[in-house]
């Protein structure tokens, strides 16, 4: 009983008190990246927290370290697997339903987000190789349209889509920009990480850190691909081509250049603020390994 209070009032802390501070935080402009592997710690250690909260409410006085010790012995001593069965069988149901059902919550929710999108961007692509152009010294499809606009189209079939506005309003170092931001939502497989975040969303709805990471993982992405784009380009022609492209609409399961937080992220670029120390980092990350590990010391503790 004392676990589930505990591993509760843990949740409760993770889902409720920490993304309000660390939404409010500053130092994610500094590192995204780090940002980005913060929050998605969050949420796994929270769906973790959850589960084995669980565990101790349907299986009290049971351990974790009881189920896996009984599992490890009938594994490496064959001999007495009829008297080790029943206890395992036991352990195993107890965590079957608590944990495996809160586990498969938000998988099936990740699922079908991205059997949805993978339909979407199917059909886009297909209308894309009706009505776009290949421009194969931009390694882009060109769209005939008046709004300029820049966006990718991840998956199998991945690739950058600009329209002719884009194409001359923009110079070469402009676009060179655009493109290397949008490849690095390609290279990054952001579409995975957009889709497990939005299935958190729905999972936990009415979670304060579901709500919060769906806003904070979208701004973020795009600004890890802003520092990509920053390495082979200035940041004044991403942050004009960010300008110029920032009306144009995209559409779902895509990544626009001119997406979340433009004026947040245009402002990033051009007041650079000084990295994180590496200390820093390693310290933020070790935080989110922690928060990951320490629901499982909770429950094969002595409470």
């Amino acid at each position: 009983m004392i676990g589930s209070l505990v591993l509760g009032g843990y949740s409760a802390v993770i889902g409720c008190v920490v993304p309000s501070l660390l939404a409010r935080a500053q130092w994610p402009l500094r590192s995204p990246r780090t940002a980005l592997l913060l929050w998605q710690a969050l949420m796994v250690s929270f769906v973790i927290s959850v589960a084995l909260t669980w565990y101790h409410l349907t299986a009290p006085g049971r351990h974790l370290h009881g189920f896996l010790g009984a599992a490890e012995r009938s594994v490496h001593d064959p001999g007495p697997v009829a008297d080790a069965a029943p206890a395992i069988g036991a352990e195993g149901l107890g965590l079957l339903v608590p944990i495996g059902l809160t586990l498969l919550w938000p998988a099936a929710w990740f699922v079908a987000i991205a059997v949805s999108a993978h339909r979407r961007r199917r059909r886009h692509a297909y209308l894309l190789d009706l009505v776009g152009r290949p421009a194969p010294e931009l390694r882009a499809v060109v769209l005939d349209h008046d709004v300029p606009a820049a966006y990718c189209l991840p998956g199998r079939s991945a690739r950058v889509v600009l329209t002719s506005a884009a194409v001359r309003s923009l110079t070469a170092d402009q676009l060179q920009a655009l493109l290397a931001h949008e490849r690095a939502h390609l290279a990054g497989r952001h579409h995975l990480v957009s889709a497990a975040t939005e299935a958190f969303a729905r999972a936990y709805r009415i979670v304060p850190l579901a709500r919060a990471a769906r806003e904070r993982i979208a701004v973020l992405l795009e600004m890890v691909c802003d520092d990509h784009a920053v390495r082979s380009t200035s940041a004044r022609a991403l942050a004009d081509a960010m300008c110029e492209v920032a009306a144009g609409g995209t559409p779902q399961s895509a990544f626009a250049a001119g997406g979340a937080a433009v004026l947040a992220r245009m402002r990033r670029l051009l007041r650079p603020h000084a990295p994180l120390h590496p200390a820093t980092r390693c310290a933020i990350l070790l935080l989110g390994v922690g928060a990951c590990v320490l629901p499982y010391f909770v429950t094969c503790g002595p409470v």
